[in-house]
């Protein structure tokens, strides 16, 4: 009896050092540094395919010669990769530098029952100044449809990974339908499986 309550204590402590350790302190991190603490897409590799699709569309012809800057609509990324991607944050980031690049206007198809909700609330609800109330017919029609997809393709041989991944995108021109623009991206990464109780 005496060895069993000497001996609890003991087990007790080993099945609470052996569980799941938690995060207790935290810090904000350089987002400028690169991070792979594992094998999957990360937030460095979504900000490398933004910087290079922003910097090639707008070096491009569609932009130089543009007299105004053109008005896209961006259609989330599609996934065809082996992975789970949050395509929402990858569309969002290159809308976002795209706008702040100065050189392109979007419209949002997302808010397009909102805005024809409200264009009637104004117009028809009699709860509004007749001067100030939105009229309908004025919006901006997009100049082009701008898609992507991102690919990537899996080798493993022994303790060697390599990760490949392909993005591309197209400008697409609303009017003839014609493929005015299109770039891609290629990364690849390397891993290294360590062995255990290294």
């Amino acid at each position: 009896m005496k060895r069993s309550l000497f001996l609890f204590p003991i087990l007790s402590w080993l099945l609470v050092s052996c569980g799941e350790r938690q995060f207790t302190k935290g810090e904000y991190d350089d987002m400028s540094e690169e991070r792979h603490l594992d094998d999957k897409f990360n937030e460095t590799d979504m900000r490398n395919i933004a910087d290079t699709m922003v910097a090639s569309l707008a070096g491009s012809w569609v932009v130089k010669d543009a007299k105004k800057p053109p008005v896209v609509l961006i259609t989330l990324v599609k996934n065809r990769s082996e992975e789970h991607i949050d395509m929402k944050s990858m569309t969002d980031k290159l809308r976002v530098s795209l706008v702040k690049s100065g050189k392109f206007r979007f419209t949002e198809k997302e808010v397009r029952q909102e805005l024809q909700e409200e264009l009637a609330y104004q117009g028809e609800s009699g709860y509004v100044d007749p001067e100030s109330a939105r009229k309908k017919g004025k919006q901006i029609g997009a100049n082009y449809f701008l898609t992507g997809e991102i690919t990537s393709r899996v080798q493993e041989v022994g303790s060697k990974k390599y990760v490949y991944y392909k993005c591309t995108f197209n400008l697409v021109n609303i009017d003839t339908g014609i493929l005015d623009w299109t770039d891609e991206k290629e990364l690849r990464k390397y891993y290294q499986k360590r062995s255990v109780g290294f």
